[in-house]
C-alpha cells in the first residue's frame, strides 16, 4: 500500500491555501500603485507593544529609524490601504498595522509591501500574523522585551543577529513554508524546535535532547536568546554560525 503521508501533506497545503486565498472580489479589483508614508515620533513611554498583521503580501522590517517607527507602504487595491494607529497610555505605547479586514488574495497582479523601520532603543514587545506571502526580519539591533510570529504559507526569514543587553523570547508558529532564523553568537542561545510534517536542521548549534544550543549558552552567558519554534508543513532552518 502506498504511503499516506504525500496525501495528507497536500490535503493540508491545499486546506491552508484556501483559508488564505480566496478569488478576487469587484472592491479587490488592482488599479495604479499607491505610495502611502507613514511616521510615528518617539515619545516619552518606557515600551510600546507593536501588532503586525497581514493577510497576504510581503513585509520587509528592520532597525535604524530615528522615529519610533518610519514605514513605506505600496498596494494596488484601494480597499487594501493600511491601518495604521498608535495610542499612548501612561508608560506604554501601543502600535498597530493592519490590512484591511475582508477578502484577500495571494494570487493575480495585486502588490502589497510594507517596508517597516523601527526603533532601535524603544523596548519592543512584538506579534506578527501573515496568512500568506513572504516576511523579512531583521531584528537583531532592536530592543526585543518579547516576539511572536504566527505566519501561514508562504517563507520567512528572522534575522536576530546583534548583541542584545537583556534576555528575550522569540515564539514562532509556522504553516504550510518555510522558516530560517539567524542567531546571535555574541550571546547565549537556547531554541525548542519542532517540524510538523517538514524537518528541522541546525548549523552552528549543538543539539541536547529535545533543544539546540549555542557555545556561548554552553559556557553560561549573562544574556540569553529564547527560542520555541514549530513549524506545520515545511522546514525550519536555525543558523548560528
Amino acid at each position: 500500500m502506498p504511503s499516506t503521508l504525500p496525501v495528507l501533506a497536500f490535503s493540508l497545503s491545499a486546506l491552508l491555501l484556501s483559508s488564505c486565498v480566496v478569488s478576487t472580489s469587484n472592491e479587490e479589483r488592482s488599479g495604479p500603485t499607491e505610495d502611502m508614508k507613514r511616521t510615528i515620533e518617539l515619545d516619552k513611554t518606557a515600551s510600546v507593544r507593536v501588532q503586525i498583521k497581514m493577510g497576504a503580501g510581503t513585509v520587509n522590517l528592520r532597525g535604524g529609524s530615528a522615529n519610533l517607527m518610519d514605514a513605506d507602504f505600496k498596494y494596488n487595491v484601494p480597499g487594501w490601504k493600511p491601518v495604521v494607529k498608535y495610542e499612548a497610555t501612561g508608560d506604554r505605547g501601543d502600535l498597530s498595522i493592519s490590512q484591511p479586514s475582508g477578502e484577500h488574495s495571494g494570487l493575480g497582479n495585486h502588490e502589497y509591501t510594507w517596508d517597516i523601520q523601527l526603533n532601535d532603543e524603544k523596548p519592543l514587545s512584538m506579534n506578527m500574523e501573515f496568512g500568506a506571502g513572504e516576511c523579512n526580519m531583521k531584528a537583531g539591533s532592536l530592543s526585543l522585551e518579547n516576539l511572536d510570529v504566527n505566519m501561514g504559507v508562504g517563507k520567512m526569514v528572522l534575522d536576530l543577529r546583534g548583541t542584545p543587553k537583556k534576555d528575550y523570547t522569540v515564539r514562532m508558529r509556522g504553516g504550510v513554508g518555510e522558516a530560517t532564523v539567524y542567531v546571535p553568537t555574541t550571546v547565549g542561545v537556547v531554541a525548542n524546535a519542532s517540524g510538523g510534517l517538514g524537518a528541522v536542521d541546525a548549523k552552528g548549534l549543538q543539539k541536547q535532547g529535545d533543544r539546540y544550543v549555542n557555545d556561548a549558552y554552553e559556557k553560561n552567558a549573562k544574556v540569553s536568546v529564547r527560542l520555541d519554534i514549530s513549524g506545520g508543513i515545511g522546514a525550519i532552518h536555525l543558523i548560528g554560525e
